[in-house]
């Protein structure tokens, strides 16, 4: 237990006395190298599939949409629990944190269950839901059915690297999500064409790497390397603190469900033009969010900074990280942007050399790369309410950013514009979508006490 206390006492002196920016650099680093690793091998079975043909490259997407509504109970729980452990940290209570974090990890197998028997239950109706046409549908009922296999370990690894980022050792996570990138990395190409698994061997491949990257997560939690213990006597039969763990955790739920169901109208909009559509603009999501996923980290880097320094009173501290992650995510996504913007043609054409499919992925590319900037200042602001313990506003925030606005926008332009209001729909929402972040941002420091609590 002296070890225990000693770790937890280094740790917060480094979370409440090193310098900002400083601070911010070292825990920003993993978690976007964990963004940017899970984005690569995502993008790895797109380009391996998109050999197959066009029909396989559009049922990646089309299971995509499905993965998000996995990621968005991943982070309900990794996030709702987190935040209540880098608070409980702050506070040098390490029992709690336990506790809370032992609730969401038990809870979350509860969920995957359910998820898993009604997803094998209703294959066939899951894979038309989720906006898949009749050529893509036996492409995307393989390749699904490997993703429920894995469900339990995609989501317990996603809450154990949220922790361990909120305990300010995302390090530790990138470690495991590292592993099972690469192993899937280098299991595709092997299983879809070494031994002509096709599709199934995409599918395989993210099954097998999910469960090695848990034993990899798990183990760290099991050598003591941590300060939060996840262990069954810790398990809180509650339910009031489920509860606390579902609605901190909302926002994440409602950014990762919404995005989810912008994935789906996405594809049944674009599937009215044809298997092309589909893909292209399934293939401009995936690259899009690799510019989002560093503005994502940066975030994911202040959220343990801002739930330790609200938790220990040092509101100067907390200011001071705000504005630092607004300035460098900011900067990072316009560095990549003007990268994409050089040729989103050439971009396109990585992933499926099809006339149509490029034609019409790099105009949507060119659009969104324009525009990018704007979603970090938003992200800010939904992470900072979030690790604060401010439910409502992080909710709002993350329904207006996720999917309110571009639902809408999606609906009116499709009609007036076609395939190019399909393209034009998510560079506006994200431009609108700016506008209630301001407001939330500067309403929030102004209630924020000036002094710091002795």
């Amino acid at each position: 237990m002296e070890e225990k206390e000693r770790l937890a006492q280094k740790q917060y002196d480094l979370m409440t006395k090193t310098p900002v920016f400083r601070l911010l650099v070292k825990l920003s680093i993993p978690t976007v190298i964990s963004m940017l690793i899970t984005n690569i091998y995502n993008l790895a079975d797109t380009a391996f599939i998109g050999r197959i043909g066009t029909s396989a490259s559009g049922a990646v997407g089309v299971v995509f949409g499905f993965m998000a509504i996995i990621q968005a109970v991943s982070f309900m729980f990794g996030h709702g629990a987190g935040s209540h452990v880098s608070r409980f940290l702050g506070q040098k209570d390490m029992e709690s944190a336990s506790k809370i974090a032992s609730t969401a990890f038990f809870d979350s197998l509860v969920v995957c269950a359910v998820i898993m028997i009604l997803g094998y239950v209703f294959t066939d109706e899951l894979v038309m839901l989720l906006g898949s046409t009749k050529t893509i549908a036996p492409y995307a009922v393989i390749y699904v059915r490997y993703i429920l296999f894995a469900i339990p370990a995609i989501v317990t690894s996603f809450i154990m690297n949220n922790l361990l980022r909120y305990e300010g050792r995302a390090y530790l996570g990138t470690i495991g999500m590292m592993v099972g990138a690469i192993l899937n990395i280098i299991g595709d190409p092997i299983l879809i064409f070494g031994f002509k698994m096709g599709i199934a061997g995409a599918g395989l491949s993210t099954a097998i790497s999910q469960y090695i990257g848990f034993f990899v997560l798990i183990s760290v939690y099991l050598r003591g390397k941590t300060q939060v213990t996840i262990s069954p006597k810790y398990y809180l039969r509650s339910v009031k603190a489920t509860v606390e763990i579902i609605t901190t955790g909302m926002p994440s739920l409602f950014r990762q469900g919404l995005n989810s169901i912008v994935t789906v109208l996405l594809n049944s909009s674009a599937g009215i033009y044809g298997d092309y559509a589909v893909s292209a603009m399934s293939i401009v999501a995936r690259v899009v969010f690799i510019a989002l996923c560093v503005a994502i980290g940066v975030g994911q880097g202040f959220q343990p900074i801002s739930g330790y320094n609200y938790g220990a009173g040092k509101y100067g501290r907390l200011r001071k990280a705000f504005w630092c992650t607004v300035l460098l995510s900011t900067v990072l996504v316009i560095f990549i942007s003007l990268g994409l913007l050089i040729d989103p043609e050439f971009v396109i054409g990585r992933f499926r050399d099809d006339p149509q499919v490029i034609m019409v992925g790099a105009r949507a590319l060119r659009l969104n790369a324009y525009v990018l900037w704007t979603t970090s200042p938003c992200m800010v602001v939904e992470m900072l309410f979030q690790s604060t313990g401010r439910k409502l506003g992080a909710s709002i925030m993350s329904v207006f950013r996720s999917g309110a606005l571009f639902v809408p926008v999606l609906l009116i332009l499709r009609e007036i514009r076609g395939i190019y209001g399909i393209q034009e729909a998510q560079p506006i929402a994200y431009v609108i979508s700016a506008i209630p972040a301001i407001f939330f941002g500067v309403h929030y420091f102004a209630n924020l006490p000036r002094k710091d609590e002795e």
